[in-house]
């Protein structure tokens, strides 16, 4: 019987607050850890842990996580447009919150990020996102782990 393919866990990480967090639970695992944005940072030197620079449009690191994500990926990302492509290629998608984003619920995020970016076009919105705090980072380690366990049992 053969293996399936390994869980990878792909970071949009131009703008990810959770990066630690990931790496900790990966290396707890043995994962394999994407680091996808659009210029060089700096990342713990982990034979798990790839660097990938993706050139070109603003959306450019989008586009490659999109087309890579699958069912044994695990995609961290506050980009509702890239958690619904990623929903629709089977990839399990968790924001920085610990919010997953399913087919049910991606409707709803992509509705409510559409309406948000219009009310603040017309001024009618001026603040941004409540700030991050210790408690996002908490449940996203509980997501993260509950996410790489469930994938884990499917094989």
């Amino acid at each position: 019987m053969s293996q399936p393919d390994p869980i990878t866990i792909f970071i949009d990480a131009d703008a990810c607050p959770v990066k630690d967090e990931v790496y900790r639970v990966a290396g707890r695992y043995g994962l394999h850890v994407l680091v996808v944005a659009n210029a060089f940072m700096n990342l713990p030197r982990e034979s798990w842990i790839e660097r990938v620079v993706v050139p070109g449009s603003f959306d450019a690191a989008d586009d490659w996580i999109a087309e890579r994500a699958g069912p044994r990926a695990i995609v961290v990302t506050a980009d509702v447009p890239l958690a619904s492509r990623c929903v629709k290629a089977g990839a399990t998608v968790l924001g920085p919150t610990g919010k997953a984003f399913s087919e049910a619920s991606i409707g709803m995020a992509l509705a409510t990020r559409n309406l948000m970016q219009d009310l603040r076009e017309a001024g009618l919105v001026t603040g941004g996102s409540r700030p991050f705090a210790a408690k996002d980072r908490s449940a996203f380690l509980g997501a993260l782990d509950r996410a790489v366990v469930r994938l884990q049992r499917a094989r």
